[in-house]
């Protein structure tokens, strides 16, 4: 147990410099599109490549992780991510820029995989929320300071640097190799075909979302369908039969990707709500957001630790709460200044911490041990997709504006599509809460009743 409570204390500093390096590029598209005279379509590629191999090879490594010492795997990794670093700070050209974004990812989609692992496998279900909140944290410190440490750095010295900091995550290997448990190797055959079905599904349609292209679409649809009759005649599928089967942790898997298409709201939309009816620069849009994360980080160890002693319904219902309030508080008093947006927006945020968790820890609790690392797999990637999807929802509603408010007291014109689709999605929380307590609260109470057999 020892070696889980210091692997879960090393993976949160992973993920503060994983997330970190997945978000920081983006501030400076606008100074790489100069540099090497590209299109905004083409400079676009230093995210959306990063994007698409991150939400892929986070599900493959989860079924590496079942067959492969989890040892082997994080070596592999982060030493492929450390080469990408390395290459895209020495980079003189865009494709080599692009080329170290792709190695980069490769070599970081281990991380997720792993962060989802080894609070399942070294920490029992009664302790599980702990470290899941642990977890939680060092996604959430990342998320905060990537940004703000991305704009410090590059007033002092070129962009190109932002490569270097994901270097550090070498320190956490020795870690690794110490405390990860030896495990032998499990002699079964991988679908590599399945995989390979499954991930080009998840490729095409992200580039149908990016891209606006209905043919990447109808060729994702396509290669699901392949997947599904894959999955149906392999003798060991890359998805054992047995767990899609399982309707908890189907529903479970369905659950956690409405919440994460509702609350990815809350990052995408509040910066455009604060720089199109706030009139706030970047740099200030920054700061209205990061207390909230921060925020996040800190309570995350205390909401895993409520987690197993009040249960997780106890921890979805406070989530609930938090962002339903959130987003009701957003459409009422969109317009309002920004301190006001920004402690909203930390509801919102510490809301969606205490969702991941609950969520998390649930669907941990329905997978069997051998298909842990694909099972988990799946949540990552199911998230990936869903605020994918939502992300391109919600631009094409804000382009399309709004003529009415619902909220009456709603005079800025502007705002009315705010006001509109923030009330839009505190109604969708109520409907996924239903749908939540249908599943988990009414079968555990279903349980609970049954009559013990002499």
């Amino acid at each position: 147990m020892r070696n889980g409570d210091i692997l879960i204390k090393i993976l949160a500093v992973t993920l503060v410099l994983s997330s970190m390096s997945a978000t920081m590029f983006n501030i400076v598209l606008p100074e790489i599109r100069v540099d090497f005279g590209l299109t905004v379509a083409q400079v676009s590629w230093v995210s959306t490549v990063y994007l698409l191999i991150y939400a892929v090879g986070s599900v493959l490594y989860g079924k590496l992780l079942d067959r492969y010492p989890a040892k082997q795997l994080i070596t592999a990794g982060l030493l492929v991510f450390a080469a990408g670093s390395l290459l895209g700070l020495l980079a003189t050209s865009f494709a080599f820029v692009l080329s170290a974004r792709i190695l980069q990812a490769i070599g970081a989609s281990v991380v997720p995989a792993l962060a989802m692992m080894i609070p399942v496998r070294y920490f029992p279900p009664e302790r599980r929320g702990r470290a899941l909140g642990i977890s939680a944290t060092g996604l959430a410190l990342g998320n905060a300071i990537g940004p703000v440490v991305s704009s410090l750095l590059v007033s002092f010295v070129h962009w190109r640097w932002l490569f270097a900091i994901p270097l550090l995550i070498l320190f956490t290997l020795p870690f690794y190799r110490k405390h990860l448990a030896e495990e032998p190797k499990v002699e079964t055959r991988i679908d590599w075909l399945g995989g390979g079905l499954l991930a080009g599904t998840v490729a095409l349609l992200l580039l149908a979302i990016t891209q606006g292209s209905a043919i990447l679409g109808a060729g994702s649809a396509a290669a699901l369908l392949l997947f599904a009759w894959r999955i149906r005649s392999a003798s060991a599928p890359f998805i054992a039969r047995t767990l899609l089967r399982d309707r908890v942790y189907l529903m479970g898997l369905t659950i956690a990707a409405l919440v994460m298409s509702v609350s990815y709201a809350l990052p995408f939309l509040t910066p455009q709500l604060l720089a199109d009816i706030n009139r706030l620069e970047s740099g200030w849009i920054g700061f209205v957001m990061v207390p909230g994360a921060c925020v996040s980080a800190y309570l995350g160890r205390k909401v895993g630790k409520l987690a197993d002693v009040k249960g997780n319904p106890f921890v979805y219902h406070c989530a609930f709460a938090l962002l339903f309030s959130c987003f009701l508080a957003l459409s009422f008093f969109v317009g309002s200044p920004a301190v006001v947006i920004g402690f909203i927006y930390m509801l919102g945020t510490v809301g969606q911490m205490f969702m991941q968790i609950a969520l998390s820890n649930t669907i941990s609790r329905s997978i069997p041990k051998e298909q842990v690392g694909v099972g988990m797999g799946m949540l990552t990637l199911g998230n990936f997709l869903s605020g994918a999807i939502a992300t391109s929802v919600f631009g094409k509603v804000i382009d399309h504006g709004a003529v009415t408010p619902w909220i009456p007291w709603q005079s800025h014109e502007t705002a009315f599509v705010f006001s509109n689709l923030y009330l839009v999605l505190a109604a969708a929380h109520i409907g996924i809460l239903l749908l939540y307590r249908s599943v988990f609260v009414s079968r555990r109470k279903s349980r609970s009743a049954a009559p013990i057999q002499a």
